[in-house]
């Protein structure tokens, strides 16, 4: 869990260094800001569909999961939720989207997958710490975006990593590189549509689409125990 532990740390480090660093910043310079993180957002999410979807197995799993996950976030109401309880804070405008983003970028990537699993198998956390130092940077530009709520972000992958890390001690054949394929075509999607919503083309309600990710691990899952 060590290499875990320091991606945590370093979220809330460039966390809380973006959100010292936003006082300082212009109206214009924010705009132009969230334009250029708007752009690397979009470009991250079609790398990683794309760099994936070559290696899928079931290739309209994503559209199903997108389309499950969205029924489910809306009878949920994820992002009205959120948004209410966020609209408690002064200040806080926007934030869900930004830890929308945030969330999809620290947790959706080869890196935050298969670096806990790598650490719990093999005792090698070197993935986990170079992944923790390019999660310092994005997490940096984040809360000089959005502020210094974006933080919250750090427990979400502490969880997140910290689970994938217990399957893979308990169950070592429980996580199949099939599973990590379709579960990032998902996550990249998802990442694209935050993108998209931060550079104001369309206002995408993400936090809703966030069931999606549950999907194609249960369908996987289910399909490996009968193959």
């Amino acid at each position: 869990m060590l290499g875990t532990l320091f991606n945590t740390a370093m979220i809330m480090l460039g966390s809380a260094l973006g959100a010292l660093g936003k006082r300082g910043i212009k109206k214009a310079t924010h705009q132009m800001l969230m334009e250029a993180l708007g752009i690397c957002v979009i470009a991250i999410g079609l790398n990683t569909t794309l760099s994936h979807m070559p290696d899928s197995k079931y290739p309209v799993l994503f559209i199903a999961s997108l389309a499950i996950g969205a029924l489910i976030g809306s009878k949920l109401d994820l992002d009205g939720r959120f948004n209410r309880m966020l609209a408690k804070h002064e200040g806080q405008q926007g934030l869900a989207q930004g830890l929308a983003t945030g969330i999809l970028l620290y947790c959706i990537g080869t890196f935050s997958i298969v670096g806990p699993i790598t650490a719990a198998l093999k005792g090698d956390i070197t993935m986990l710490l170079t992944n923790g130092m390019l999660d310092a940077v994005t997490s940096t530009i984040l809360a000089a975006s959005f502020g210094f709520g974006m933080i919250i972000a750090a427990p979400v992958l502490f969880c997140w990593q910290g689970a994938i890390y217990l399957i893979a001690k308990l169950l070592a054949g429980a996580i199949s590189s099939a599973m990590i394929t379709e579960l990032s075509i998902v996550g990249g999607v998802l990442i694209l549509a935050s993108g998209i919503s931060i550079l104001g083309l369309k206002p995408i309600k993400t936090l809703n689409l966030l069931p999606a990710l549950v999907v194609p691990i249960v369908v996987v899952a289910v399909i490996q125990m009968f193959s």
